[in-house]
């Protein structure tokens, strides 16, 4: 039986208690001072861990350390500083031409708003609403691999489309805590829930997870 959407939300509430207990400390991993710092070390983020992009961003934001500084960067150095991170051409370049960018049209500061912030050479709704919830205090659903495996493990959602889950979970999880939802899903996705061998026996939500012990290889 297809379950009601009322309860769907109810489940997500019972989800959330256990998960704010067992993840006290919900914040970003990236680690940085600034929304210019957050930007770029998500942007780095792509098909990178955070624990990578960690390692290279001391040293890059010493040697710019601002979005003028950015903007005026040679793409050659940029993409040395970077190269560990992967993909490391088109990261350098969107982040060359998303400074100039801020320096044209929004006065040298990062936006705080959703539709400017996608404007911006290499940042999608989920690199926005990373840069909107932990740099300005704006809630929004940061879908990655975790939440799209996790929320679809959980059966809130029966997708993979990353927009068309951050929409259903607006839905269902209260406004104020998607991006604490998010940090929880994510944190884990990382502890427990992983994609080869989730730790269903360990799992403090498993209870409420119909994927319990039934879980195969990368679902």
């Amino acid at each position: 039986m297809k379950e009601t959407f009322q309860n769907k939300k109810k489940r997500v509430q019972r989800i959330i208690q256990i998960l704010r207990k067992v993840y006290p400390d919900p914040r970003c991993a990236l680690h940085f001072k600034t929304p210019t710092e957050l930007l770029v070390a998500t942007i780095l983020s792509a098909q990178c861990t955070d624990e990578r992009v960690n390692k290279v961003t001391p040293v890059l934001f010493k040697r710019y350390r601002s979005i003028e500084a950015f903007s005026k960067a040679k793409l050659a150095e940029l993409e040395k500083l970077i190269h560990s991170t992967g993909f490391y051409k088109n990261k350098a370049k969107n982040i060359l031409n998303a400074a100039k960018a801020i320096m044209k049209n929004y006065g040298g500061k990062v936006p705080a708003r959703q539709e400017e912030l996608v404007k911006l050479s290499g940042v999608g709704r989920k690199t926005a609403n990373v840069v909107l919830g932990n740099a300005f205090g704006v809630p929004g659903l940061t879908v990655d691999t975790h939440m799209i495996r996790l929320n679809n493990r959980l059966g809130l959602v029966e997708m993979k489309d990353p927009v068309k889950i951050e929409f259903a979970l607006m839905e269902i999880v209260p406004p104020q805590l998607w991006t604490d939802y998010s940090h929880w899903i994510i944190f884990h996705g990382r502890n427990r829930c992983m994609a080869r061998k989730p730790d269903c026996a360990g799992c403090e939500i498993a209870k409420f997870c119909p994927s319990k012990g039934v879980m195969k290889k990368g679902s």
